[in-house]
């Protein structure tokens, strides 16, 4: 007898080759019984497709176990445990960000490049991925260059970036300084101020909202009643939905604008301005899109979920890599890039489809939060933050898609505020569902959870779970499913509550 030669695969097709059996097993699942009994005669066929199957799923085993890891065991890793520098380029990321939202990507940079980082205190999970680091607070210009400056003279810079909003204009100035591709930052700056945003678009034709900066209570007044409500305040230079807020009537504007003003003066933003807009009806999606050399390819659409009206906070978000509405936002996502003068990096577009058509909530010049590039690469294969990298060094990517899925997000919040007493999963569900991605703990017990208002992302979230399935309807019952097996309990001053997610 002859063993068939098995040719080599890379992670990449191993990958996909799961995402190709687990597909067809759930596709298969929804036959009839009779339906399923023929195929399966074809497909187990003596030399059939279920011999290449087996093939591709063993080659992804190997390269991929299935163990589930112990979501809920917080990881700090020593400094001691940097990773040693390969002849691969080296990638400078500043300020990597937490491990439950960007821990994904510093892990797809590091699985190609060498990884240096910036960052505002000593490494803790960020070490097992970083060849090289320093400590200095990014948001502090001269400290920021000084320590880009004292990784450059140790190695070769190849490429710099950031997944951070608020670190845009520092990181294309610190990327000027050592000589390396960039957006300018004053493209930076057009994308980070949201009044400037608006007149590019509007200059450009490109469909958005009616928008004007105001001072005070009183401009805020004259323009709201101007644009007609309900309108939208918000402040020009934050991110996250941070002091955005819909208003309905004139009697609410006073509060309205006030908080709208005290979001504006946080920490981390481009400028303390209030913008009035016009609401946007209609549902919210983000267009993930990849910018080189100034042509933009649109490569995933996300639809989002918001909660806690009239503020406008994420819950939830899904994507679809055969989602059709692509092909119709793309073009408008692709005209906003250009308007803002991008050249190159990720791009993730905000807009509402209301009912004159798609028009530009705002542009975001880096991978969208959330795990939303988790979720573009569980559905298409593509890694963001790995073509992120690839573009800051010159380089050209592969936007080829790997796979045809879909997966989502929930992001979770308890009933109402208070000290978070107990947060659970059921472990047989967790252990025994394959299209269970991810669960991961946010909040600790006894930690104090404040939703909206007065709470934002920060503090307001308990956890997050990730779903997979073969389309977005598929993927909307699974969360569902979940939040069915997920228990948190607050105690508000009382006694605790307790309820599914």
């Amino acid at each position: 007898m002859t063993t068939p030669h098995l040719s080599r695969f890379s992670a990449d097709q191993a990958l996909a080759a799961a995402s190709l059996v687990r597909g067809l097993t759930d596709r298969l699942a929804a036959l009839t019984s009779a339906e399923a009994t023929t195929l399966a005669g074809h497909l187990l066929a003596p030399g059939g497709l279920a011999t290449d199957l087996r093939r591709l799923l063993d080659a992804a085993t190997r390269h991929h176990p299935t163990t589930r890891e112990d979501k809920d065991r917080p990881v700090t890793v020593p400094p001691t445990s940097v990773k040693q520098t390969t002849s691969r380029p080296t990638v400078l990321v500043v300020a990597p960000g937490d491990e439950v939202y960007r821990g994904y990507c510093l892990g797809q940079v590091a699985a190609a490049y060498d990884v240096a980082v910036i960052t505002p205190q000593p490494l803790t999970w960020e070490a097992e991925y970083v060849v090289d680091h320093e400590v200095a607070d990014p948001y502090q210009r001269d400290q920021l260059l000084a320590a880009g400056q004292a990784i450059s003279a140790r190695r070769t810079i190849a490429g710099v970036l950031t997944w951070n909003e608020n670190l845009l204009v520092h990181t294309a100035q610190l990327a000027e300084d050592l000589g390396l591709r960039t957006n300018p930052p004053a493209v930076m700056e057009n994308c980070r101020d949201k009044h400037a945003t608006r007149r590019l678009l509007a200059a450009h034709q490109v469909p958005s909202a009616r928008s004007g900066r105001v001072r005070d209570l009183l401009e805020a007044t004259i323009l709201a009643e101007d644009i007609g409500y309900p309108i939208v305040l918000k402040p020009a230079g934050q991110a996250g939905s941070v002091g955005v807020i819909r208003v309905d009537t004139s009697e609410d504007l006073a509060a309205a604008f006030d908080f709208a003003a005290a979001g504006a003066a946080l920490a981390g933003g481009q400028n303390t301005d209030v913008l009035v807009e016009e609401y946007l009806d209609g549902p919210e999606i983000s267009v993930e899109c990849v910018t080189q050399n100034s042509h933009t390819h649109a490569v995933a659409v996300t639809r989002k979920k918001l909660g806690f009206e009239p503020y406008f906070e994420e819950v939830g978000h899904t994507v679809d890599a055969t989602d059709t509405l692509l092909d119709e936002v793309a073009p408008i996502a692709a005209a906003a890039i250009r308007a803002l003068g991008i050249d190159h990096g990720i791009q993730h577009v905000e807009m509402r489809l209301t009912s004159t058509g798609p028009r530009i909530i705002e542009v975001n010049a880096r991978i969208g939060g959330d795990l939303i590039g988790h979720l573009v690469r569980l559905a298409t294969g593509l890694d963001l933050p790995r073509i992120a990298a690839d573009l800051a060094c010159g380089a050209t990517p592969s936007l080829e898609h790997s796979r045809l899925r879909a997966a989502g997000v929930t992001l979770l919040y308890p009933e109402t505020s208070g000290t978070l007493t107990h947060r659970s999963i059921d472990q047989d569900f967790a252990e025994r569902t394959r299209w269970l991605d991810l669960v991961q703990w946010i909040g600790a017990v006894g930690d104090r959870i404040v939703l909206p208002p007065e709470g934002d992302v920060d503090v307001a979230r308990a956890g997050l779970y990730v779903v997979t399935g073969y389309d977005a309807a598929k993927v909307e019952e699974r969360l569902a499913e979940t939040a069915q097996h997920i228990t948190l309990t607050v105690r508000p001053g009382g006694p605790g509550r307790e309820g599914a997610a």
